[in-house]
């Protein structure tokens, strides 16, 4: 039975984002998700949303029961995923508090279930363009109508965690040129691809990761100096979530569908 529209998956401090909610618990052949799923309705739409790291942020990033949230999402009806993240920013140009829709990864994770192809059934599922095209571009659409400053495009590099890069770690990256650096777009947007579901990834900047070479007084990142950034772009955030669910239609024909 269909119950759901779009899902969303919060990021870090980011655990309130709907009103009047039914909370359910759903069971997963790969175990539990992160917590009960908060079901709302916005603009007419069923909205699921899910904190990724738990409402009591008890599960790090390496914990996540990836393939549990993306299957319970898919099992609720979902066709459609929206993944907002806190997120570093490893070029100058990009300052926190901007946002980034990313258009590629990098994945320096590892250990992590990240396919649900581990046989008898085996696909191999092309990732050259893993993020939803159509749906970034309404996401895109959405900032500029805000007056949000958005990057449109961007490659976020996926590492680990808990623990932060170290300073030549975040200089390698930078120096790759990559834009944008977090500890969980690795396998969620991928698992989705897997099932074919609509997934795009908004990255709030909070930080510039282990600092920028060259600019001695930018400080490496800290856990409350994120959840600070966060709280304080949180509104801009749930506007923006809001014009995104207000413009994506429940009825589409779209590529991710076909991609196994």
């Amino acid at each position: 039975m269909k119950t759901a529209d779009i899902g969303i998956f919060g990021g870090s401090g980011f655990y309130s984002l709907l009103d009047n909610v039914e909370e359910i618990t759903v069971e997963t052949p790969y175990g539990a998700p992160s917590d009960k799923i908060a079901i709302a309705t916005i603009d007419g739409k069923r909205v699921a949303f899910l904190p990724r790291h738990g409402k009591e942020h008890q599960h790090p990033p390496h914990m996540i029961n990836y393939r549990a949230n993306v299957w319970a999402m898919k099992s609720l009806g979902v066709r459609q995923l929206i993944g907002p993240c806190a997120a570093g920013s490893l070029q100058p140009h990009i300052k926190p508090g901007d946002f980034v829709v990313v258009d590629q990864f990098v994945n320096k994770t590892y250990g992590r279930k990240d396919t649900f192809y581990d046989g008898p059934i085996v696909r191999h599922v092309s990732a050259a363009d893993p993020y939803c095209e159509r749906m970034r571009q309404t996401a895109i659409n959405a900032a500029k109508k805000l007056g949000i400053t958005v990057h449109p495009r961007g490659t976020v590099v996926v590492i680990q965690g808990p623990r932060f890069s170290t300073r030549a770690e975040s200089q390698e990256f930078s120096k790759n040129g990559w834009e944008v650096i977090n500890m969980t777009q690795y396998p969620e947007g991928w698992l989705a691809r897997e099932l074919g579901l609509c997934y795009i990834n908004i990255a709030l900047i909070t930080d510039y990761d282990a600092g920028l070479e060259g600019n001695p007084e930018i400080q490496p990142v800290t856990h409350e100096e994120v959840l600070k950034v966060f709280e304080r772009n949180n509104d801009k955030l749930r506007g923006l979530l809001m014009e995104i669910i207000a413009s994506v239609p429940t009825e589409f024909e779209c590529s991710c569908q076909k991609a196994i």
